[in-house]
């Protein structure tokens, strides 16, 4: 899932600063579930918005109210009116919801109030750890399912690359050497003699580096007349 925390509250202080009627959209699907933005953290914030805004004097008013998903039309057409209705807009969505939602109606005013950190999995409660890079070119079925892409340092594909030890990585004695713990995946399937195959380079241009991605199905894309 994607993975998010709340920006410093007082860098979201002054990005309100100037605005009068705000809103704390929270977003119901991978941050609520991260904890970074669903209806709890925006309620939070908007109490913590207010709180300041008494103390300095400030007018105004701050309203918290959550969608299923600020990346999707049919979501924030729901509520496409109330929205108008604020000068400024927070919204604690991934990266995607505050652009969606300005596309969709390019009137709205939006603030982002997370920082997107990663997509991965929850470890245990309260720890998330980064998996996938979104590169667009999935290479697990390779290496047992341990991705060298994200969780090598230098995203090599044919490692080790020696400055490991001690199956740590040579950033420090708490990351793990991903390709030892390739070595050791594919040694427990009876596939270590895979390592020995060769990789080519990478194709990069599946990743962000080779611009703005759009991934199109058309057995599900409906067809417009265009």
């Amino acid at each position: 899932m994607i993975i998010a925390e709340r920006k410093p509250l007082e860098k979201i202080l002054d990005m309100v600063a100037p605005f009068k009627r705000i809103c704390v959209l929270g977003c119901g699907t991978c941050v609520t579930v991260c904890m970074a933005g669903g209806q709890k953290e925006a309620e939070e914030l908007a109490a913590l918005i207010s709180i300041h805004r008494k103390k300095e004097n400030q007018e105004g008013t701050v309203e918290a109210f959550t969608i299923e998903r600020q990346c999707e039309y049919e979501y924030i057409d729901q509520v496409v009116e109330r929205l108008k209705g604020y000068d400024v807009i927070v919204s604690l969505a991934c990266g995607v919801g505050p652009q969606t939602l300005v596309e969709h109606v390019p009137e709205l005013r939006v603030l982002p109030g997370v920082n997107t950190t990663s997509m991965g999995y929850p470890k245990e409660q309260g720890v998330w750890v980064e998996r996938c890079l979104g590169c667009g070119d999935c290479v697990l079925h390779l290496t047992g399912g341990i991705c060298p892409i994200t969780r090598c340092a230098k995203s090599i594909l044919n490692g080790p690359c020696g400055g490991s030890a001690e199956g740590k990585c040579e950033l420090g004695k708490d990351v793990d050497c991903a390709w030892h713990l390739i070595h050791d995946r594919l040694a427990s399937l009876g596939r270590l003699g895979d390592l020995a195959v060769i990789q080519p380079p990478k194709d990069w241009s599946t990743s962000h580096h080779g611009g703005v991605r759009t991934t199109v199905r058309e057995d599900v894309k409906v067809d417009r007349g265009e």
